[in-house]
């Protein structure tokens, strides 16, 4: 059954190729990462599909470079998930993965789950209940990057969110698709910001959100286009501040921070890594809200560390030095 499972469910390694996305990367160090992080997707992907147990995989995806290896933990997942549920009979794979191996890297793997239900819909309130509380949202923000991703033109054309989303969850997902469009821009500043604008004001904070999360997480760029990129969000900059956070959070628990982690919290947050994790611990355990999600309170609590002022830098966060104000 797993080898008939790997035939059906493989992925080709063209499909995260720039030019069979359409997507317009002049740059050829730039569309070299960003195809990179995708071929380390499918290197996770497959290696989970292989079906050859836990400890084995979680001895191939720990021998990937340290800075990609989130990516190869939600690839795996992806594939884990897939398992499951064309599997219902068996013992749960993607529990143990999250339980087991996949522990410091739950961001990463929770948003793979996400990409397991933008192709396979069904179950997904139980899907969705089995994982973690607090970032279980993470798995609609792992469908929107699949979605935009896979299918850029029709989103570009005003493609709603699908009709299995809905409340929250349509929130989350327009994260996920403000991540994939760091890939479909290029990591082009300019690019970026005329994606974003094509959308209606209502979804542009969680779109910028996304941006800031892929920017900091992915890389692509450096310091000068992080700065422009941190002038364009304008006054969406709290929303680009808080996906940097986010990112570094992600990175701090799975023990792989990087160089370029730390220099896009500088610019895009006026933090180093390090501090922007521990602000998202210390913002979390200040999120309280009764009406919203645990995820977004969170998410608005570090987005007000921003806007009201509890950070600001002068004209060009360009290697700046972050200057704390009193408001």
């Amino acid at each position: 059954m797993s080898s008939v499972l790997e035939a059906l469910l493989r992925i080709s390694p063209a499909e995260v190729r720039a030019e069979r996305r359409g997507f317009r990367i002049p740059l050829a160090p730039v569309r070299d990462r960003l195809e990179r992080i995708g071929e380390i997707f499918l290197e996770g992907y497959h290696a989970a599909l292989a079906d050859r147990g836990m400890e084995a995989l979680a001895e191939r995806l720990d021998r990937i470079d340290t800075g990609f290896r989130g990516f190869g933990y939600e690839g795996a997942a992806m594939a884990l998930d897939l398992i499951d549920q064309t599997t219902p009979w068996k013992t749960p794979r993607i529990a143990q993965f999250l339980s087991g191996p996949a522990k410091p890297h739950t961001y990463m793997a929770i948003v793979g789950i996400g990409w397991s239900m933008a192709r396979m819909h069904f179950g997904l309130k139980r899907r969705f209940s089995r994982l973690d509380p607090l970032l279980a949202w993470l798995a609609f923000d792992g469908w929107g990057f699949h979605e935009a991703y896979f299918h850029w033109p029709r989103y570009a054309a005003g493609k709603p969110w699908p009709r299995a989303l809905t409340g929250y969850a349509t929130r989350a997902f327009d994260q996920g698709l403000g991540r994939s469009l760091w890939f479909i821009g290029g990591a082009d500043p300019e690019a970026i910001t005329n994606l974003v604008e094509g959308f209606p004001d209502s979804r542009r904070g969680d779109l910028w959100s996304g941006v800031g999360l892929a920017c900091t997480y992915a890389g692509g760029c450096g310091a000068r286009e992080m700065s422009r990129l941190w002038r364009a969000s304008d006054s969406w900059w709290p929303h680009l501040a808080q996906g940097a956070v986010f990112a570094a959070k992600a990175r701090e628990r799975a023990g792989n921070l990087t160089d370029h982690t730390d220099e896009a919290c500088r610019v895009l947050a006026g933090l180093p890594a390090r501090e922007a994790a521990a602000l998202a611990d210390r913002m979390l355990k200040q999120a309280a809200d009764a009406q919203k999600p645990a995820y977004e309170a969170w998410r608005v609590r570090i987005q007000m560390h921003f806007s009201q002022g509890d950070q600001l830098w002068n004209d060009d966060p360009c290697g700046a030095t972050p200057l704390p104000v009193s408001l």
